[in-house]
């Protein structure tokens, strides 16, 4: 398969659910951060970067394949995509292997502090605080943390952008 070639309903079937998937995954990483109370690392932060420039160019590439299937750069789109959310999960297993110990994680991880510009309720504010570490899972589901459901995740919607990319046109 060439990735010049036109896209069809199997693309916007795979997008629809990568779109889908990768939703339910950052507003997950959202809820249990101002629902749950949950604070995230650093490196939990940097695992949603892929998401916020993924998934517009994800809407970008169902967009057109659903007006102009025709089109010859749709499935580099798809493409794009995938390596976008192979980074993601590349950012995840690393992560999700320093809270399991099988390698060290990053020496300069913390939470991230909002800094008050109002210094009688500093004191207050630093006292609230608690930082969460790279290597400490913040919660566990199923015996697996939050970064390590990150790297499933984006591990399949990586999958499904690779399929759009390269599978047919026709229905899968």
């Amino acid at each position: 398969m060439r990735l010049t070639e036109p896209v069809g309903p199997a693309q916007l079937s795979l997008g629809a659910l990568a779109l889908i998937l990768a939703l339910a995954a950052i507003g997950g990483a959202w809820a249990f951060q101002l629902i749950g109370g949950y604070q995230p690392c650093a490196l939990c932060l940097e695992q949603r970067e892929p998401y916020y420039v993924g998934l517009p160019l994800l809407i970008i590439a169902l967009a057109i394949t659903k007006r102009m299937p025709e089109a010859r750069f749709t499935r580099l789109l798809y493409l794009l995509f995938a390596a976008i959310f192979a980074y993601g999960f590349a950012l995840a297993a690393y992560h999700a292997g320093a809270e399991w110990q099988f390698w060290a994680g990053p020496t300069d991880c913390g939470s991230t502090v909002e800094m008050t510009t109002d210094a009688s309720s500093l004191l207050t504010q630093l006292q609230g605080i608690k930082l969460v570490s790279c290597t400490e899972a913040a919660g566990r589901f199923l015996g697996i943390s939050f970064a390590g459901w990150n790297a499933v995740a984006t591990l399949a919607v990586t999958l499904l952008g690779l399929k759009a990319a390269f599978g047919a046109a026709g229905r899968d």
